[in-house]
């Protein structure tokens, strides 16, 4: 039988998701949690990657066992075990056949920013005192909706066969001191999401023009692109699926 496990994590303390031979990572301790409880030796497979310090409000991962869970008395014993940055939201089960990574429709990241230092803010948003021209990074990414391949974006020496990634929602948001960028899409990129942000800055400290922003899009060069923002104000939101 096929379970998705739904949950969420402050990312300060890990690796990223992903199983790392010599950093520790949120699937190595849910792995080792979840063969503790259930007496047997379980490998999770995430719905993608998240970087190292980047959070999830909610992620997915799929893992077989041969036996009927009971959900309630489970979710109960997992946030039990785990330590206090990891909370499992939910378990469902799915059919044999159903992939967190390979059915997830679309992804939602935000990236948070803060403006006025904040002593309570500083694990979960990125401090940035400089004034920003919010209009003309909204016109910014407006651009992103008329391009597929974001290379300009990637981490470089990736292992993917495609750049391509189809752009759902793009949208800066200011409320008081606190800003936040909402981006959709069926699939990103490694570092791609921080990158269009630290390219965005940029645009919004004037020191590059909408016209540069075209010409970095079409480029296919990381180089050509912006920094990439500090991974602690990334988080990942939202993850869909059409049987869930």
């Amino acid at each position: 039988m096929r379970y998705f496990i739904e949950l969420a994590y402050n990312g300060t303390n890990y690796h990223g998701w992903q199983y790392q031979p010599n950093a520790i990572s949120v699937q190595e301790i849910l792995n080792t949690a979840l063969s503790t409880i259930l007496k047997t030796t379980i490998d999770l497979v995430g719905a993608g990657r998240t970087d190292t310090g980047v959070h999830a409000k909610q992620m997915f991962a799929h893992f077989d066992f041969d036996t009927e869970i009971e959900v309630p008395f489970l979710i109960h014993k997992l946030n039990s075990f785990l330590p206090k940055d990891v909370a499992i939201i939910n378990i469902h089960k799915v059919h044999d056949t159903a992939h967190a990574r390979f059915d997830a429709t679309k992804r939602t990241y935000e990236y948070h920013i803060h403006s006025q230092k904040d002593v309570f803010k500083n694990e979960g948003s990125w401090y940035n005192p400089s004034p920003l021209d919010i209009k003309a990074m909204n016109d910014a990414a407006k651009l992103l909706f008329n391009h597929t391949d974001f290379e300009c974006f990637s981490k470089v020496n990736t292992d993917v066969n495609t750049f391509n990634c189809k752009i759902a929602e793009a949208l800066w948001q200011q409320n008081g001191d606190k800003l936040i960028f909402t981006i959709a899409a069926d699939r990103f990129l490694r570092n791609m999401v921080r990158a269009i942000v630290g390219t965005m800055i940029n645009i919004g400290l004037g020191k590059i023009s909408l016209k540069d922003f075209q010409t970095i899009l079409e480029s296919k060069d990381r180089n050509q692109a912006g920094f990439s923002v500090p991974a602690h104000g990334l988080y990942l939101t939202k993850i869909e699926y059409d049987y869930l």
